[in-house]
């Protein structure tokens, strides 16, 4: 054989074994990537976490979110657009964490609402508001009152519930959870149980078009 010919067939095996280990190493990643989204699965979502949407939507988006948090608010547009876009693909499904000093008690107010039925229009509401009563992430948590006068909530059952111990439990529930997915700030998102790689509003409309694509 001359040389040429021999340099030719070593290097093409060296770009088999490059390309398969590509793949191993691929199926690896994407194995390991199955395996966490599956263990996050079991505890992304509690009986208690507000959810919009239908139940068998192909992808389920799950919020970590804090009322006073400003990238919160710029998000909750971008997920509506996304649900909207996806017309009962996707449904989303919010726990809550409070990072922000003071906004605990808005939680527990959202969290009391959920038991009238007004989570969404409620969470608008402050979202909408929120440059009165969290400016420069500084929450005024008694501030809020003055802004949900047009949800339609009944305000005495409101702030009974919010002194519910039952109210305190589900916010250390979603606490705790978050510290066990590792969510340290807000907003954090999971597609289908996994993690975003980076954040972004391109990394969550690529990791649900992924999702999307994946179930068929």
């Amino acid at each position: 054989m001359n040389q040429k010919y021999i340099f030719g067939i070593a290097a093409a095996l060296m770009v088999a074994v490059f390309a398969t280990a590509t793949l191993v190493h691929d199926s690896d990643k994407s194995a390991r990537r199955d395996e966490v989204a599956d263990q996050n699965r079991s505890i992304l979502v509690r009986e208690h976490s507000p959810t919009l949407g239908e139940a068998e939507a192909r992808v389920h988006i799950v919020e970590f979110l804090d009322p006073a948090c400003e990238t919160c608010r710029d998000f909750f547009p971008y997920v509506k657009q996304l649900m909207a876009a996806a017309p009962g693909r996707i449904r989303v499904s919010v726990r809550y964490a409070p990072f922000h000093d003071g906004s605990e008690q808005v939680v527990k107010l959202l969290a009391a609402a959920k038991l009238q039925g007004k989570f969404w229009e409620t969470l608008e509401a402050l979202f909408a508001a929120q440059p009165n009563w969290a400016s420069h992430h500084n929450p005024q948590p008694d501030m809020v009152w003055n802004f949900i006068n047009g949800v339609g909530l009944d305000i005495a059952k409101l702030r009974a519930d919010m002194a519910d111990p039952a109210i305190d439990a589900i916010v250390r529930q979603d606490l705790a959870d978050a510290r066990t997915l590792n969510v340290t700030k807000t907003p954090e998102f999971f597609v289908n149980g996994r993690p975003m790689p980076s954040f972004g509003y391109e990394q969550l409309k690529q990791l649900v078009a992924e999702e999307l694509d994946s179930q068929y």
